[in-house]
């Protein structure tokens, strides 16, 4: 293996000087292959440039990233402007998530294909074999380094063929704005706007209470959850068993005597006195960590478990986080039974649901 420095020329021959302005970009490429001991063995275009068939290769490939480019589009429209919510009793619509994995789909292939149909019918052949070099490069091996990619950049023949840049442009942008589309998606609405961040279904509607249902829309009394036990509850609205409102799942918890007074001293602590009704607590559903249903309780231990990471709050201690990833207790629902005998809201959570956010104070 020869191991010679860049003013060494293989086989007696001088070097060049690279930096002589009569040199074309390939003899410097030459001389760089030279100096590493590169021995081209093989370098063939596959097309003579302008012939009938390079253009005709030009086309398919322009075509490819064509495709790319409607197939984006396309998925941007449906995902901006296609009817996808949910509508209790119709459900979603069903072509929505199918039609946007074809378009991503068909998108990605024509970008793959575009590609490797570019780099196997386009680009020049070439075969070379380079033996290893150890040695910190020179200022002339930088040269001849960039001298080297920019060649490349002309092998692609983007120049020669405008119409391959024009297509990989109109390709490329519509899928560089599928990529932005929800990024860009989540910060056009203001989380402000509405308090839609701070409110749920449980805030009282024109000064009214709002019940606590069961899934079925059923109003709930205190005597439909016994000793120990639990129930999930919604918000006894218009689609408040619904994705419209999933932040709104909350967990109705019936507490042993013990247990019941050990919370509202808790709760006293916190400020949150009054948010119990009698031996009956609610907490939200949603994990503190990553947003999954917290609903394993377990009421020897008064303890609830999140499935999901394993995140387990105390019930009895305002539902502190004790174990797994979650950093922050689940917010409570102030609750009381109106005159009716069934439970309501007293008013909404005055915590924010979910996962922690930059801006939570």
């Amino acid at each position: 293996m020869s191991t010679h420095t860049e003013q060494q020329a293989p086989q007696g021959r001088e070097p060049l000087d690279v930096n002589d302005p009569r040199l074309s970009r390939f003899e410097i490429v030459q001389e760089g292959a030279r100096r590493d001991d590169i021995e081209i063995v093989h370098y063939e275009p596959q097309f003579v440039p302008g012939s009938k068939a390079e253009r005709r290769m030009t086309r398919t490939i322009a075509l490819f990233f064509l495709l790319t480019g409607l197939a984006a589009t396309a998925f941007l429209i449906i995902y901006i402007w296609w009817p996808w919510k949910y509508e209790p009793g119709r459900g979603g619509d069903k072509y929505y998530t199918p039609l946007l994995g074809l378009t991503l789909g068909i998108a990605l292939l024509g970008i793959g294909f575009g590609i490797l149909t570019w780099g196997k019918k386009l680009l020049p052949k070439e075969v070379s074999i380079q033996d290893r070099h150890d040695q910190p490069g020179s200022p002339e091996e930088r040269k001849i380094t960039g001298e080297t990619m920019l060649y490349m950049a002309d092998e692609l023949g983007v120049r020669r063929r405008p119409l391959l840049g024009v297509s990989l442009l109109a390709g490329l942008l519509p899928v560089g704005a599928v990529v932005a589309a929800p990024l860009v998606g989540g910060l056009i609405s203001d989380p402000h706007k509405n308090n839609q961040m701070f409110t749920t279904g449980f805030k009282p509607v024109d000064g009214k209470k709002v019940r606590l249902v069961s899934q079925d829309g059923r109003p709930i009394r205190p005597a439909d959850v016994s000793v120990g036990g639990q129930l999930t509850v919604f918000p006894g609205i218009k689609d408040g068993v619904s994705n419209k409102h999933a932040d709104s799942p909350t967990l109705l918890i019936h507490l042993r005597e013990d247990d019941a007074q050990q919370s509202r001293e808790a709760n006293a602590r916190i400020g949150h006195g009054g948010y119990m009704w009698g031996n009956y607590a609610a907490f939200s559903k949603v994990c503190t960590h990553a947003g999954c249903p917290a609903s394993l309780y377990e009421q020897q231990t008064n303890r609830l478990l999140c499935p999901c990471h394993q995140s387990q709050f105390h019930i009895t201690d305002n539902a502190r986080p004790i174990f797994g990833p979650a950093s922050r207790r689940l917010p409570q629902l102030p609750i009381e039974v109106d005159e009716e005998g069934f439970f309501v809201a007293k008013s909404d959570y005055t915590e924010t649901i979910g996962p922690d956010f930059w801006e939570r104070p």
